[in-house]
Protein backbone atom coordinates (compact mmCIF):
# COMPACT_ATOMS: atom_id res chain seq x y z
CA UNK A 1 0.00 0.00 0.00
CA UNK A 2 1.56 3.36 -0.68
CA UNK A 3 0.61 6.87 0.60
CA UNK A 4 -2.24 6.76 3.00
CA UNK A 5 -3.65 10.38 4.40
CA UNK A 6 -6.02 11.37 7.03
CA UNK A 7 -8.00 14.00 7.00
CA UNK A 8 -9.38 15.16 10.57
CA UNK A 9 -11.58 17.85 11.17
CA UNK A 10 -12.64 18.90 14.90
CA UNK A 11 -16.53 18.93 14.99
CA UNK A 12 -18.28 22.21 15.97
CA UNK A 13 -14.47 23.26 17.10
CA UNK A 14 -15.06 26.69 18.65
CA UNK A 15 -18.32 25.31 20.47
CA UNK A 16 -16.83 22.12 21.61
CA UNK A 17 -13.47 23.92 22.92
CA UNK A 18 -15.31 26.58 24.65
CA UNK A 19 -18.04 24.25 26.02
CA UNK A 20 -14.90 21.55 27.27
CA UNK A 21 -13.25 24.99 28.95
CA UNK A 22 -16.55 26.57 30.32
CA UNK A 23 -16.88 23.30 32.10
CA UNK A 24 -13.91 23.10 33.07
CA UNK A 25 -13.50 27.06 34.81
CA UNK A 26 -16.97 25.97 36.38
CA UNK A 27 -18.79 29.12 34.48
CA UNK A 28 -21.29 26.02 33.08
CA UNK A 29 -23.16 23.39 34.89
CA UNK A 30 -24.47 21.90 31.87
CA UNK A 31 -22.25 21.19 28.69
CA UNK A 32 -23.25 23.68 26.04
CA UNK A 33 -22.66 20.70 23.22
CA UNK A 34 -25.41 19.24 24.42
CA UNK A 35 -28.36 22.50 24.30
CA UNK A 36 -29.05 24.34 21.28
CA UNK A 37 -25.93 27.08 21.35
CA UNK A 38 -23.41 29.14 19.18
CA UNK A 39 -20.13 30.73 19.27
CA UNK A 40 -20.18 33.83 17.61
CA UNK A 41 -20.27 38.20 18.25
CA UNK A 42 -21.28 40.36 20.85
CA UNK A 43 -24.57 38.86 22.24
CA UNK A 44 -25.36 41.93 23.77
CA UNK A 45 -24.88 44.60 21.03
CA UNK A 46 -26.72 41.67 18.62
CA UNK A 47 -24.40 41.59 15.72
CA UNK A 48 -21.48 38.93 14.20
CA UNK A 49 -22.20 35.87 12.43
CA UNK A 50 -22.09 32.11 14.07
CA UNK A 51 -18.71 30.67 13.88
CA UNK A 52 -19.59 27.39 15.28
CA UNK A 53 -22.96 25.78 16.44
CA UNK A 54 -24.07 22.95 18.62
CA UNK A 55 -26.30 19.74 17.15
CA UNK A 56 -29.23 20.62 18.48
CA UNK A 57 -28.99 24.05 17.60
CA UNK A 58 -28.41 22.86 13.95
CA UNK A 59 -32.08 21.25 14.17
CA UNK A 60 -33.47 24.29 14.59
CA UNK A 61 -32.12 25.01 10.84
CA UNK A 62 -29.45 27.89 12.46
CA UNK A 63 -26.25 27.46 10.13
CA UNK A 64 -22.35 28.84 10.40
CA UNK A 65 -21.74 31.68 8.76
CA UNK A 66 -25.27 33.18 9.10
CA UNK A 67 -26.13 36.32 11.06
CA UNK A 68 -26.74 35.63 14.99
CA UNK A 69 -30.04 38.01 14.79
CA UNK A 70 -31.40 35.46 12.54
CA UNK A 71 -29.91 32.57 14.20
CA UNK A 72 -31.56 33.39 17.16
CA UNK A 73 -34.81 33.99 15.06
CA UNK A 74 -35.14 30.29 14.51
CA UNK A 75 -34.32 29.69 17.44
CA UNK A 76 -35.40 32.34 20.28
CA UNK A 77 -33.44 30.33 23.69
CA UNK A 78 -30.33 29.98 21.46
CA UNK A 79 -27.01 30.62 23.50
CA UNK A 80 -24.14 32.65 22.66
CA UNK A 81 -20.66 32.93 23.51
CA UNK A 82 -18.03 34.97 22.53
CA UNK A 83 -14.91 33.20 21.06
CA UNK A 84 -11.58 32.77 22.96
CA UNK A 85 -9.08 31.99 20.75
CA UNK A 86 -6.26 31.32 23.12
CA UNK A 87 -8.64 28.04 24.07
CA UNK A 88 -8.85 27.11 20.31
CA UNK A 89 -4.62 27.30 20.00
CA UNK A 90 -3.99 25.46 23.28
CA UNK A 91 -6.72 22.62 21.77
CA UNK A 92 -5.65 22.69 18.21
CA UNK A 93 -1.66 22.33 19.48
CA UNK A 94 -3.41 18.97 21.42
CA UNK A 95 -4.52 17.97 18.57
CA UNK A 96 -1.71 17.79 16.34
CA UNK A 97 0.81 16.36 19.78
CA UNK A 98 -1.29 13.55 19.60
CA UNK A 99 -1.17 13.29 15.71
CA UNK A 100 2.62 13.57 16.13
CA UNK A 101 2.77 10.69 17.96
CA UNK A 102 1.94 8.05 14.93
CA UNK A 103 3.44 10.34 12.22
CA UNK A 104 5.63 13.39 11.31
CA UNK A 105 3.91 14.17 8.55
CA UNK A 106 1.12 16.38 10.34
CA UNK A 107 0.20 19.24 8.00
CA UNK A 108 -2.26 21.74 9.38
CA UNK A 109 -4.49 23.07 7.12
CA UNK A 110 -6.36 25.51 9.68
CA UNK A 111 -6.74 25.60 13.42
CA UNK A 112 -9.13 22.88 13.54
CA UNK A 113 -8.28 20.59 10.58
CA UNK A 114 -5.21 19.10 9.60
CA UNK A 115 -3.82 16.27 7.11
CA UNK A 116 -1.87 13.16 9.03
CA UNK A 117 0.29 11.42 5.90
CA UNK A 118 1.76 7.79 6.10
CA UNK A 119 3.83 6.12 4.21
CA UNK A 120 3.96 1.83 4.57
CA UNK A 121 0.74 2.11 6.47
CA UNK A 122 0.27 -1.73 6.55
CA UNK A 123 3.39 -2.43 8.11
CA UNK A 124 2.26 0.27 11.17
CA UNK A 125 -1.21 0.21 11.70
CA UNK A 126 -2.82 -2.62 9.69
CA UNK A 127 -6.23 -1.89 7.71
CA UNK A 128 -6.85 2.42 7.04
CA UNK A 129 -10.19 2.36 8.02
CA UNK A 130 -9.66 0.37 11.53
CA UNK A 131 -6.93 2.46 12.77
CA UNK A 132 -8.92 5.36 11.91
CA UNK A 133 -11.45 4.40 14.08
CA UNK A 134 -9.39 3.58 16.80
CA UNK A 135 -7.68 7.00 16.36
CA UNK A 136 -10.88 8.74 16.33
CA UNK A 137 -11.79 7.07 19.71
CA UNK A 138 -8.50 8.25 21.41
CA UNK A 139 -9.21 11.41 20.45
CA UNK A 140 -12.54 11.61 22.14
CA UNK A 141 -11.17 9.88 24.98
CA UNK A 142 -8.15 11.14 25.89
CA UNK A 143 -8.50 15.27 24.43
CA UNK A 144 -12.80 14.60 25.15
CA UNK A 145 -13.96 16.37 21.92
CA UNK A 146 -14.96 14.39 18.69
CA UNK A 147 -13.84 14.31 14.99
CA UNK A 148 -14.26 13.08 11.44
CA UNK A 149 -11.88 11.37 9.90
CA UNK A 150 -11.31 10.94 5.83
CA UNK A 151 -9.03 8.15 4.53
CA UNK A 152 -7.82 8.18 0.79
CA UNK A 153 -4.55 8.39 -0.58
CA UNK A 154 -4.44 12.36 -1.31
CA UNK A 155 -5.61 15.46 0.33
CA UNK A 156 -8.15 16.09 -1.84
CA UNK A 157 -10.38 12.78 -1.33
CA UNK A 158 -9.15 12.60 1.79
CA UNK A 159 -11.14 15.91 2.81
CA UNK A 160 -13.95 15.10 0.67
CA UNK A 161 -14.36 12.13 3.28
CA UNK A 162 -14.65 13.56 6.04
CA UNK A 163 -17.33 15.89 5.20
CA UNK A 164 -19.67 13.18 3.94
CA UNK A 165 -21.78 12.40 7.12
CA UNK A 166 -21.00 14.14 10.86
CA UNK A 167 -20.61 14.44 13.76
CA UNK A 168 -17.60 11.68 15.24
CA UNK A 169 -17.01 9.68 12.35
CA UNK A 170 -14.55 7.90 10.04
CA UNK A 171 -15.30 7.71 6.02
CA UNK A 172 -13.13 6.37 2.85
CA UNK A 173 -13.14 7.43 -0.07
CA UNK A 174 -10.60 5.72 -1.98
CA UNK A 175 -9.65 5.94 -5.91
CA UNK A 176 -11.99 2.76 -6.59
CA UNK A 177 -15.17 4.14 -4.46
CA UNK A 178 -15.16 7.63 -6.37
CA UNK A 179 -17.98 6.21 -8.39
CA UNK A 180 -20.03 4.56 -5.78
CA UNK A 181 -19.49 7.29 -3.08
CA UNK A 182 -18.57 10.38 -4.91
CA UNK A 183 -19.77 10.69 -8.18
CA UNK A 184 -24.06 10.57 -6.87
CA UNK A 185 -23.49 13.99 -5.02
CA UNK A 186 -24.64 16.65 -6.22
CA UNK A 187 -22.37 19.19 -7.85
CA UNK A 188 -22.41 21.84 -5.85
CA UNK A 189 -20.73 19.62 -2.51
CA UNK A 190 -17.05 19.02 -4.66
CA UNK A 191 -14.54 20.66 -3.18
CA UNK A 192 -13.67 24.08 -4.45
CA UNK A 193 -16.93 24.58 -6.49
CA UNK A 194 -18.98 27.84 -5.50
CA UNK A 195 -22.52 28.86 -5.62
CA UNK A 196 -21.80 30.59 -9.35
CA UNK A 197 -19.75 27.43 -10.89
CA UNK A 198 -22.45 25.02 -9.21
CA UNK A 199 -25.25 27.44 -10.89
CA UNK A 200 -23.04 27.49 -13.90
CA UNK A 201 -22.46 23.74 -14.26
CA UNK A 202 -25.72 22.91 -13.98
CA UNK A 203 -26.89 25.37 -17.00
CA UNK A 204 -24.68 23.30 -18.92
CA UNK A 205 -26.76 20.14 -17.58
CA UNK A 206 -24.23 18.80 -15.20
CA UNK A 207 -25.94 18.40 -11.92
CA UNK A 208 -24.41 15.35 -10.12
CA UNK A 209 -20.24 15.15 -9.79
CA UNK A 210 -20.64 11.81 -11.70
CA UNK A 211 -22.18 14.35 -14.36
CA UNK A 212 -19.07 16.29 -13.76
CA UNK A 213 -16.59 13.59 -14.12
CA UNK A 214 -17.94 12.27 -17.37
CA UNK A 215 -18.70 15.46 -19.43
CA UNK A 216 -16.16 16.15 -21.91
CA UNK A 217 -12.95 18.40 -20.70
CA UNK A 218 -13.25 20.02 -23.59
CA UNK A 219 -16.10 21.30 -23.45
CA UNK A 220 -16.01 22.49 -19.59
CA UNK A 221 -12.75 24.59 -20.69
CA UNK A 222 -14.59 26.49 -23.77
CA UNK A 223 -17.40 27.62 -21.11
CA UNK A 224 -15.86 27.90 -17.76
CA UNK A 225 -11.57 27.97 -19.00
CA UNK A 226 -9.59 26.42 -16.67
CA UNK A 227 -11.71 26.19 -13.60
CA UNK A 228 -13.72 24.36 -15.95
CA UNK A 229 -10.57 21.66 -17.01
CA UNK A 230 -9.63 21.83 -13.11
CA UNK A 231 -12.98 21.11 -11.63
CA UNK A 232 -13.26 18.19 -14.12
CA UNK A 233 -10.15 17.01 -12.92
CA UNK A 234 -11.40 17.20 -9.19
CA UNK A 235 -14.66 15.19 -9.68
CA UNK A 236 -11.95 12.43 -10.97
CA UNK A 237 -10.11 12.63 -7.28
CA UNK A 238 -6.97 14.39 -8.90
CA UNK A 239 -4.74 16.64 -7.16
CA UNK A 240 -2.36 19.15 -7.99
CA UNK A 241 0.29 19.39 -5.91
CA UNK A 242 -0.53 23.16 -5.18
CA UNK A 243 -4.14 22.68 -4.77
CA UNK A 244 -3.81 23.92 -1.12
CA UNK A 245 -0.96 26.45 -0.80
CA UNK A 246 0.05 24.48 1.76
CA UNK A 247 3.70 26.17 2.28
CA UNK A 248 6.52 24.49 4.22
CA UNK A 249 7.97 26.52 6.81
CA UNK A 250 11.51 25.71 5.52
CA UNK A 251 10.26 27.41 2.07
CA UNK A 252 9.28 30.48 3.47
CA UNK A 253 6.40 32.23 5.09
CA UNK A 254 3.72 32.68 2.93
CA UNK A 255 -0.39 33.63 3.42
CA UNK A 256 -3.37 33.94 1.38
CA UNK A 257 -7.04 35.27 1.27
CA UNK A 258 -9.41 33.38 -0.35
CA UNK A 259 -12.22 37.01 -1.36
CA UNK A 260 -15.71 36.78 -0.81
CA UNK A 261 -16.13 38.85 -3.81
CA UNK A 262 -14.38 39.48 -7.00
CA UNK A 263 -11.45 42.09 -6.46
CA UNK A 264 -11.65 44.55 -9.69
CA UNK A 265 -10.03 47.51 -8.35
CA UNK A 266 -6.65 48.26 -7.70
CA UNK A 267 -7.04 50.33 -4.13
CA UNK A 268 -8.96 46.81 -2.93
CA UNK A 269 -6.18 44.62 -4.14
CA UNK A 270 -3.58 46.48 -2.96
CA UNK A 271 -5.17 46.61 0.85
CA UNK A 272 -5.24 43.23 0.58
CA UNK A 273 -2.12 43.16 -0.34
CA UNK A 274 -0.57 44.90 2.69
CA UNK A 275 -2.61 43.15 5.06
CA UNK A 276 -1.13 40.13 3.93
CA UNK A 277 2.79 41.35 4.09
CA UNK A 278 1.39 42.52 7.54
CA UNK A 279 0.89 38.95 8.64
CA UNK A 280 4.03 37.42 7.10
CA UNK A 281 5.90 40.56 8.62
CA UNK A 282 4.59 39.80 12.19
CA UNK A 283 5.63 36.22 11.20
CA UNK A 284 9.19 37.14 10.06
CA UNK A 285 9.80 38.86 12.79
CA UNK A 286 8.44 36.32 15.49
CA UNK A 287 11.22 34.03 14.77
CA UNK A 288 14.04 36.58 13.84
CA UNK A 289 13.92 36.09 9.95
CA UNK A 290 14.54 38.26 7.13
CA UNK A 291 13.28 37.52 3.65
CA UNK A 292 15.35 38.07 0.71
CA UNK A 293 12.53 37.46 -2.25
CA UNK A 294 9.24 37.92 -2.20
CA UNK A 295 6.72 36.10 -4.61
CA UNK A 296 2.94 36.66 -4.89
CA UNK A 297 0.85 34.79 -6.83
CA UNK A 298 -3.28 35.69 -7.94
CA UNK A 299 -6.14 33.53 -8.69
CA UNK A 300 -9.03 34.54 -11.24
CA UNK A 301 -12.67 34.24 -10.91
CA UNK A 302 -11.94 31.99 -14.00
CA UNK A 303 -9.55 29.69 -11.82
CA UNK A 304 -6.64 31.13 -13.86
CA UNK A 305 -3.44 30.90 -11.65
CA UNK A 306 -0.67 33.37 -11.98
CA UNK A 307 2.54 34.26 -9.78
CA UNK A 308 6.09 36.06 -9.98
CA UNK A 309 9.27 36.83 -7.80
CA UNK A 310 11.59 39.12 -7.15
CA UNK A 311 14.81 39.52 -5.61
CA UNK A 312 15.45 42.03 -2.93
CA UNK A 313 18.50 44.37 -2.54
CA UNK A 314 18.56 43.48 1.07
CA UNK A 315 16.96 40.95 3.11
CA UNK A 316 14.06 42.72 5.57
CA UNK A 317 11.35 42.02 7.80
CA UNK A 318 9.76 44.98 7.14
CA UNK A 319 6.06 45.18 6.27
CA UNK A 320 5.97 47.72 4.12
CA UNK A 321 9.08 46.93 2.32
CA UNK A 322 7.32 43.47 1.38
CA UNK A 323 4.21 45.71 0.41
CA UNK A 324 5.85 47.59 -1.99
CA UNK A 325 7.71 44.49 -3.49
CA UNK A 326 4.82 42.76 -3.70
CA UNK A 327 2.40 45.49 -5.14
CA UNK A 328 5.09 45.73 -7.81
CA UNK A 329 4.85 42.02 -8.64
CA UNK A 330 1.01 42.15 -8.39
CA UNK A 331 0.78 45.20 -11.09
CA UNK A 332 3.39 43.33 -13.36
CA UNK A 333 0.74 40.35 -13.80
CA UNK A 334 -2.53 41.97 -13.28
CA UNK A 335 -4.35 44.01 -16.07
CA UNK A 336 -6.57 45.41 -13.51
CA UNK A 337 -9.63 43.87 -15.81
CA UNK A 338 -9.91 40.38 -14.39
CA UNK A 339 -11.34 39.85 -11.30
CA UNK A 340 -9.58 38.22 -8.58
CA UNK A 341 -10.92 35.62 -5.70
CA UNK A 342 -7.32 34.65 -4.33
CA UNK A 343 -4.26 36.54 -3.62
CA UNK A 344 -1.38 35.04 -1.63
CA UNK A 345 2.50 36.40 -0.40
CA UNK A 346 4.81 34.65 0.19
CA UNK A 347 8.72 35.77 1.65
CA UNK A 348 12.08 33.26 0.87
CA UNK A 349 15.19 33.36 1.28
CA UNK A 350 15.19 33.07 4.70
CA UNK A 351 18.11 34.32 6.66
CA UNK A 352 18.73 35.91 9.97
CA UNK A 353 21.77 38.24 9.04
CA UNK A 354 21.79 41.44 10.37
CA UNK A 355 22.85 43.66 7.77
CA UNK A 356 21.49 46.12 4.80
CA UNK A 357 22.61 47.04 1.49
CA UNK A 358 21.88 51.08 0.87
CA UNK A 359 21.47 52.75 -2.04
CA UNK A 360 23.22 56.70 -2.23
CA UNK A 361 19.53 57.27 -3.51
CA UNK A 362 17.13 55.34 -1.61
CA UNK A 363 16.40 57.96 1.57
CA UNK A 364 14.21 55.78 3.81
CA UNK A 365 15.08 55.25 7.34
CA UNK A 366 14.60 51.77 7.41
CA UNK A 367 15.60 51.67 11.47
CA UNK A 368 12.75 53.99 12.06
CA UNK A 369 10.33 51.20 10.15
CA UNK A 370 11.97 48.38 11.84
CA UNK A 371 11.26 50.26 15.38
CA UNK A 372 7.41 50.87 14.40
CA UNK A 373 6.72 47.31 13.28
CA UNK A 374 8.15 45.83 16.15
CA UNK A 375 6.62 48.41 18.74
CA UNK A 376 3.15 47.49 16.89
CA UNK A 377 4.00 43.70 17.32
CA UNK A 378 4.36 44.22 21.24
CA UNK A 379 0.78 46.00 21.25
CA UNK A 380 -0.68 43.25 19.56
CA UNK A 381 0.42 41.06 21.34
CA UNK A 382 -0.60 41.92 24.96
CA UNK A 383 -4.11 43.51 23.74
CA UNK A 384 -4.95 41.87 20.53
CA UNK A 385 -3.79 42.00 16.63
CA UNK A 386 -6.78 44.63 16.12
CA UNK A 387 -5.57 46.88 18.91
CA UNK A 388 -3.35 48.84 16.56
CA UNK A 389 -3.59 49.53 13.03
CA UNK A 390 -2.37 51.22 9.49
CA UNK A 391 -5.28 54.16 8.99
CA UNK A 392 -5.88 53.05 5.62
CA UNK A 393 -7.34 50.15 7.00
CA UNK A 394 -10.32 51.60 9.21
CA UNK A 395 -13.44 51.34 7.60
CA UNK A 396 -11.64 49.35 4.42
CA UNK A 397 -13.67 46.08 5.22
CA UNK A 398 -10.36 44.51 5.05
CA UNK A 399 -8.65 42.69 7.84
CA UNK A 400 -5.79 44.89 9.05
CA UNK A 401 -3.87 40.98 9.61
CA UNK A 402 -5.00 38.73 7.18
CA UNK A 403 -4.88 35.32 6.03
CA UNK A 404 -5.79 32.91 8.27
CA UNK A 405 -8.13 32.22 11.07
CA UNK A 406 -5.50 31.24 13.63
CA UNK A 407 -4.60 34.81 15.16
CA UNK A 408 -4.57 33.60 18.54
CA UNK A 409 -1.60 31.31 17.29
CA UNK A 410 0.25 34.43 16.03
CA UNK A 411 -0.45 36.63 18.95
CA UNK A 412 0.86 33.64 21.29
CA UNK A 413 4.65 33.56 18.78
CA UNK A 414 4.64 37.18 19.28
CA UNK A 415 4.73 37.34 22.93
CA UNK A 416 7.79 36.21 24.41
CA UNK A 417 6.57 35.31 27.63
CA UNK A 418 4.83 32.00 25.62
CA UNK A 419 5.65 29.35 24.61
CA UNK A 420 3.13 28.22 21.72
CA UNK A 421 5.29 27.28 18.74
Amino acid sequence: MGKIVFHIDVNSAFLSWSAMERLRQGIDETDLRTVPSAVGGDEEARHGVVLAKSTPAGKYGVTTGEPLAAARRKCPGLIVIRPDFQVYVKQSNRLRELLGKYTDQVIPYSIDEAWAEFEGFEGLYGDPEEFANRLREEIRETLGFTVNIGVSTNRLLSKMAGDFKKPDLVHTLFPDEISKKLWPLPVGKLLFVGRAAAEKLRGLGIYTIGDLANADPAMLKAHMKKHGEALWNYAWGREPDDLFGIHTENKGYGNSVTTAEDVTEEGHARQILLSLCETVGIRLRADHKKAGAVSVGMRTGNFENSSRQMQLDSATDVTEELFRASCSLLMRMWDGHKPLRLLNVTATRLTEEEYRQYDLFDRVDYGKLEKADRAMDSIRARFGEDAVMRASFLKSGVAPTGGGLNREKRRERMDPDRSVR
